[in-house]
């Protein structure tokens, strides 16, 4: 995301700004358990080195929330007291956690915040996690509102619920949070147990490359894609009561239950099942340092999302497909809820800048578009420093 050029809607007050907290909070990707999350399986994201900065201080108000995007060169201020929806999307993420803050019994006063994002919106990257999570965490540093990390990740993931009106899961708050450098997160969606598997990929980097196209299919059919799940369970529920969601339904019962839930659904539990697998196996590979087999697993994971579950793009497609004979890529699939945003390429370090190249000619001349690329790296969760 490009900074603003100038600083025009800067309150005057706030170009000496004295921080008493600052935060990092960052985005996040995910190696493999797309569409998982929602339906309580596994996932194995991490947070990145790429981050959305913020710096608070109290101010001499009651109820004053006062804060300026350095990102877009914004400034809103309002009562704290009394939130209400706004016609800016950034700002609802942040109006939506202090009404969660406040639904918790919890007091705040007037604060001002400054904050800049290194973060692409749209790209699949979880800005709205960052957005999120960092502001929650200054909150409650400045306040010291004794929320523990848990509390954060899931008063973000409310505020986005009920708040912004998007069903999403818990997987991007919780990475965004609970990372550590140089390690993926092996996260149940279901118990919310989770455990660090160290990122053995040698001599590789994660590239994102970012098809910089955001299809309209895209809310719509995340949310056609949840209820598609959620009605599979309520047939296979009527037989089988103690199931609560996916995570509880065997390939078995799935079969038992495919005239009845009728194969557009059957294919879209297929999927879920079959990637819960995928992240088991990834865990493996990645102890041994297989990196061979972790590619493969991407790859599967690819064709499950665009033949299964059907939220791929021929531009996704495209740059998959691409990278497929190349020796030095292992693995490629979409990343994100589809329609656009970015693929995850496992690839070796010293081949991204001259491969970058090769890739965004022959997108260029297919799509008449320019993607963009981004090397992440496995970093730390929201770090907060008292100034």
């Amino acid at each position: 995301m490009e900074q603003a050029n100038n600083t025009s809607n800067m309150p005057e007050d706030f170009k000496s700004f004295k921080a008493e907290i600052e935060v990092a909070s960052p985005g996040r990707i995910n190696l493999i358990g797309e569409h998982t999350d929602y339906n309580h399986g596994f996932v194995m994201p991490t947070a990145i080195d790429k981050k959305i900065y913020f710096k608070f201080r109290k101010n001499s108000s009651s109820n004053l929330g006062r804060i300026y995007s350095e990102t877009f060169d914004a400034y809103v201020e309002f009562n704290t007291q009394k939130i209400t929806k706004s016609t800016n999307s950034w700002e609802n993420y942040l109006l939506g956690v202090i009404d969660e803050i406040q639904k918790l019994g919890k007091k705040l006063q007037g604060f001002d915040c400054i904050m800049k994002s290194e973060l692409p919106i749209g790209a699949g990257i979880s800005s709205s996690a960052a957005l999120e999570c960092g502001f929650a965490g200054g909150l409650n540093s400045l306040f010291n509102l004794e929320l523990t990390q848990m509390d954060i990740v899931k008063l973000s993931q409310r505020a986005e619920n009920n708040f912004v009106g998007s069903n999403c899961g818990i997987m991007d708050q919780f990475a965004s949070v609970m990372s550590k450098k140089d390690h993926f997160i092996k996260l149940d969606c279901e118990s919310l147990e989770s455990e660090f598997i160290p990122a053995k990929i040698k001599h590789c980097k994660l590239l994102l490359l970012n098809t910089n196209v955001s299809h309209n299919l895209a809310d719509s059919e995340y949310n056609t894609r949840r209820k598609e799940c959620e009605d599979a369970v309520a047939i296979i529920q009527q037989k089988y009561k103690e199931v609560k969601s996916l995570r509880q339904v065997s390939f078995s019962v799935l079969e038992e239950f495919r005239q009845e839930i009728g194969e557009t659904s059957f294919k879209r539990c297929q999927y879920v099942l079959e990637e819960n697998e995928r992240v088991r196996q990834t865990e493996e590979a990645l102890r041994d340092g297989n990196l061979i087999a972790l590619g493969e697993l991407m790859y599967a994971s690819h064709r499950g999302l665009q033949h299964q579950y059907e939220v791929s793009c021929p531009e996704l497609d495209f740059l998959v497909d691409f990278s497929e004979d190349k020796a030095f890529i292992y693995g490629s699939r979409m990343m994100g809820g589809g329609f656009g945003g970015c693929t995850i390429n496992l690839i070796e370090a010293d081949k991204i800048d001259a491969y970058f190249e090769e890739v965004k000619k022959v997108y260029q001349e297919k799509f008449n578009i320019t993607p963009t690329a981004i090397t992440v790296v496995p970093d730390a969760g929201t770090q907060i420093t008292k100034v």
